[in-house]
C-alpha cells in the first residue's frame, strides 16, 4: 500500500515519512478523524504541514486546524505552503510534552511517526489527552523500528545491510539518539496507561520489491546518504566504519549490476496506526 523505504540507508523510518505519506494513507487520516465542520483538529509534530494540506483541500467549512512542530523551520515551511493554497490553518512551534493549550481544546488530536523520536512517550500521550476534549479522539501512527525486513539475492547485499545496522545503530547511539524501539505495536498499551481509551489498530505495510539491478540514480543517491550518514560521525572509529559501509554498498551494487535480471531485492517495515478515545469524567 505504502512504499519508499530504503532500509539498507536508513535505521528506522524517522526520516523518510514524505516519501511514505500518499493519497491512500490521507484517506485513512479522513476516515478516522472525521473532519467536520466546526471541529478543531491538533497536528502534533506537524513538519512540513502535510496533513493539513491534505484536509484543507477537503474544503469543510469552519474546520479549524492547527498544527505544531520543534522545528521552527518547519513551522515556517508549512505556513508557507497552506497559504499558498489559502488554507485556514494555525502552527506554532512547541514541545510535544508541552503543548500549550488549556484542556480540552481540540476534538481530535494526532501525530504521525513522532512518538519515536521521543524519550518520554508516556509525558507526550498524556498532553495530547489533556488537550483533546471528552469524548474526542486520539490517533498516532508509528512504525516498529525494530523489526525491519530486507532480502537480497546476493550475499554482498546481506553483508551490507548488515555492516549498516551496525554503524547506524552505532551512530545513533554516539548522537545520543533513541536505539531502534518497537513503538508502534506497544501503542494500545501506552494509550491505556495515559488514560486514554484504545478503539483500534490498523496496520501499513511499508515496502518494496525489485528485481533486475536499481538504476545508476538509485546506487548514487545510496552512497550520498552514506556519505552525509559519515560526516555526522563524531569520532574516527565510526567513521571508518561508515568508510567500510560504503564500501559494501558500492560493492553490492557492482554485484546486482552484474546480477542483471536474477537480482531481487525486498524490503519491508510495519507501521501501526492506534486509534483511541479520551473518555467521559463522567
Amino acid at each position: 500500500m505504502v512504499r519508499g523505504l530504503d532500509a539498507l540507508t536508513s535505521l528506522t523510518l524517522k526520516h523518510v515519512r514524505e516519501r511514505w505519506w500518499n493519497d491512500a494513507f490521507g484517506e485513512f487520516l479522513e476516515q478516522a478523524l472525521k473532519p467536520r465542520p466546526g471541529k478543531r483538529i491538533l497536528d502534533v509534530g506537524c513538519g512540513v504541514g502535510t496533513a493539513e494540506i491534505s484536509f484543507a483541500r477537503l474544503q469543510v467549512s469552519q474546520l479549524r486546524l492547527f498544527g505544531v512542530d520543534m522545528l521552527l523551520e518547519r513551522v515556517r515551511e508549512a505556513r508557507d505552503r497552506v497559504r499558498g493554497i489559502n488554507a485556514r490553518a494555525g502552527f506554532a512551534s512547541a514541545d510535544a510534552g508541552r503543548l500549550p493549550f488549556v484542556d480540552g481544546a481540540f476534538d481530535c488530536t494526532f501525530c504521525v511517526a513522532v512518538l519515536q523520536h521521543l524519550r518520554d512517550v508516556p509525558m507526550a500521550l498524556a498532553e495530547m489527552a489533556r488537550v483533546t476534549c471528552e469524548g474526542g479522539l486520539i490517533l498516532a501512527v508509528e512504525p516498529d523500528n525494530a523489526a525491519r525486513y530486507w532480502y537480497s539475492s546476493i550475499p554482498s547485499g546481506m553483508e551490507a545491510f548488515e555492516l549498516g545496522r551496525r554503524f547506524l545503530t552505532a551512530l545513533a547511539l554516539a548522537r545520543g539518539e533513541a536505539p531502534a524501539t518497537a513503538i508502534g505495536p506497544a501503542l494500545p498499551g501506552l494509550f491505556s496507561a495515559a488514560g486514554i481509551t484504545p478503539l483500534s489498530v490498523d496496520l501499513f505495510p511499508v515496502s518494496s520489491s525489485h528485481v533486475g539491478s536499481h538504476p545508476a540514480a538509485v546506487w548514487k543517491a545510496r552512497a550520498e546518504a552514506i556519505e552525509r550518514a559519515i560526516s555526522m560521525a563524531p569520532n574516527d572509529s565510526l567513521r571508518r566504519l561508515g568508510s567500510d559501509f560504503a564500501a559494501a554498498v558500492a560493492r553490492y551494487g557492482r554485484d546486482a549490476t552484474e546480477a542483471g535480471p536474477a537480482f531481487v531485492e525486498i524490503q519491508n517495515a510495519m507501521l501501526f496506526a492506534s486509534l483511541g478515545q479520551r473518555p467521559d469524567s463522567a
